[in-house]
């Protein structure tokens, strides 16, 4: 991923908050909003790829929509809270590719 990536999207979130969102919801309003995207996916996820059973209402439920709903709202929070995600993104992948390369590489599970 090219490294100013995450400042295009940030900025992206922010140019629409402003231009179109009016201002944001505050911190508690979107974890809230935030936690209810998770729901939507781990519905979709749960139904259609696990053992339950999907409803005929939620067969045409975009999986790619929800997700990109949760990486908004992730996003807003990340904007009003001051969090660079290109730095935490590069910051967390270097953390876990130190931490779990090998562990990962000899998991007979994972092959």
């Amino acid at each position: 991923m090219e490294k100013e990536k995450f400042e295009a999207i940030q900025a992206e979130v922010d140019d629409w908050i402003k231009n179109v969102g009016v201002r944001y919801f505050n911190e508690l309003t979107n974890m809230t909003q935030l936690s209810e995207e998770v729901g939507e996916v781990a519905r979709i996820i749960a139904r259609r790829y696990g053992e339950q059973s999907e409803k005929e209402k939620d067969k045409n439920k975009d999986l790619g929509e929800e997700l990109a709903d949760v990486i908004f709202v992730a996003v807003c929070l990340a904007n009003q809270t001051g969090v660079d995600l290109q730095k935490a993104w590069d910051e967390k992948l270097q953390l876990k590719t130190k931490r779990d390369k090998e562990g990962h590489q000899s998991n007979e599970k994972l092959k």
